[in-house]
């Protein structure tokens, strides 16, 4: 004799088919996350990348308009506002040597004649090869 079949149950009911959508918000969030995370990296890197030109335009703009009147401040000012491009490769490194020696006879006396054109050739080559 078979006892399931003579014992009625009432209270199990059928399997139900239930939605599951986990998946697709774990990918929406990780899409998500990934986006933001990106869009930070490239605001951040746009900044900073800003900010360098800036800073040597800035500069180079300097340099460029540089005020020869009174030489020694000129002097002064060249060798600090150079010494800024000096690094960025060995033709740089040179022509700011070759300038910064030919500046310091204006740097160091009480009373300075004026810049002459020699230095001032030496003064525009190095501003071609900064913009170059």
């Amino acid at each position: 004799m078979n006892r399931s079949t003579d014992i009625p149950v009432h209270d199990i009911y059928p399997l139900v088919d239930v939605a599951d959508y986990s998946l697709y918000y774990f990918i929406a969030l990780v899409v998500v996350g990934v986006a933001v995370v990106l869009g930070i990296l490239f605001w951040l890197l746009k900044r900073i990348r800003t900010r360098r030109i800036s800073g040597r335009q800035t500069a180079f703009d300097q340099l460029k308009t540089l005020d020869f009147t009174d030489p020694k401040r000129a002097a002064y000012a060249l060798s600090e506002i150079g010494r800024l491009f000096a690094h960025d490769n060995e033709r740089t490194a040179k022509a700011y040597q070759n300038l910064f020696e030919r500046l310091e006879r204006y740097k160091y006396a009480p009373r300075v004649e004026k810049i002459d054109e020699e230095t001032l050739g030496y003064y525009r080559l190095y501003l071609e090869i900064i913009d170059a």
